[in-house]
């Protein structure tokens, strides 16, 4: 493990002490601001030659300056003659236009792509991408993990369900995959949403389709919760339908914008997310519950340091 830097920027420092208390190694010394001007300025403080460096920052708001943020650590530790660069991105931002669906439209989720390989990474290790196949958009390999295993186990330890008793539902049909794993660990019936989306922040949720609610828990899983428009949305139709409780879970909880005032007037009784990108104290609230993936994403860094498999952490 000497041979392992792990160096984070200024998205998320906490979750990558976090993931180096885990590893047992001091997190590595690296020196970053900003010109008066606003551009990033960056300095690796530390020898990274000939070293297996490891980058943690999620793409999160302010979306921009972390992304270009990441790139210019990126060529900080190549030009430094580091073995190799692995970028730990456990949010994916620019994901959402993953293709073209109409005319002079991009694709920023392969621009992206090539921006991180072009700046010198040589892997990535990200979570729960908006679309996994993204992973397609990278000539260099890309450790995808999911949350879900985290979030079910909490799941599971907190709220004893019958297997009859509750609902996976999918918030809309692009989910379905995600709501089949989840009911591969948990059990239970599927029920999906149809989501009809009218713009970029606005959605209407008509239908209901799969088993009945009525009397039952309903267990909403999503990648992500950005204004949360459509979950909430989502929870409103699960207690039309009968649901005599309504429980969210996301991995990335982004809660920009009125989503957090929407949350705590929404019909639900939790809110499960996981610490990919931070939830500062004013965006917290009664009925929400943060899970660490630290210790996940901890040791899918060490065994991609040590070469070992990481497709076994989900095994």
């Amino acid at each position: 493990m000497d041979s392992m830097k792990v160096f984070s920027g200024r998205a998320h420092p906490a979750l990558t002490a976090a993931i180096c208390d885990y590893l047992g190694l001091p997190m590595g010394r690296a020196l970053i601001g900003n010109f008066p001007d606003g551009e990033i300025s960056c300095k690796i403080d530390e020898d990274v030659r000939g070293r297996d460096v490891f980058i943690v920052q999620p793409t999160c708001p302010p979306v921009n300056e972390n992304l270009m943020e990441l790139l210019i650590m990126i060529d900080s530790c190549a030009r430094a003659s580091a073995e190799r660069v692995t970028a730990v991105i456990p949010y994916y931002g620019y994901a959402r236009q993953d293709r073209k669906d109409e005319g002079r439209v991009p694709i920023t989720a392969k621009l992206v792509a090539n921006l991180l390989t072009r700046a010198g990474v040589n892997r990535v290790l990200t979570m729960d991408m908006h679309t996994a196949q993204i992973q397609g958009f990278f000539d260099i390999p890309v450790d995808h993990l999911y949350a879900a295993p985290v979030i079910d186990e909490y799941i599971k330890t907190t709220l004893c369900l019958q297997d009859d008793d509750f609902v996976v539902v999918s918030p809309d049909e692009g989910s379905i995959k995600r709501a089949l794993a989840h009911m591969a660990r948990l059990g239970g019936r599927l029920a999906i949403i149809d989501k009809r989306r009218s713009s970029a922040e606005n959605t209407r949720q008509a239908n209901v389709v799969g088993e009945r609610i009525e009397g039952r828990i309903a267990l909403i899983f999503d990648d992500m919760i950005s204004t949360a428009g459509s979950i909430c949305g989502a929870a409103e139709v699960m207690r039309r339908a009968g649901a005599r409780a309504v429980h969210l879970a996301a991995t990335h909880g982004l809660l920009v914008g009125s989503a957090v005032s929407r949350l705590q007037s929404a019909p639900i009784d939790s809110l499960i997310i996981t610490d990919t990108v931070p939830t500062p104290a004013e965006k917290r609230f009664e009925k929400l519950t943060i899970l660490s993936v630290a210790p996940m994403l901890g040791e899918a860094i060490k065994r991609i340091h040590r070469n070992e498999s990481v497709s076994k952490l989900f095994r």
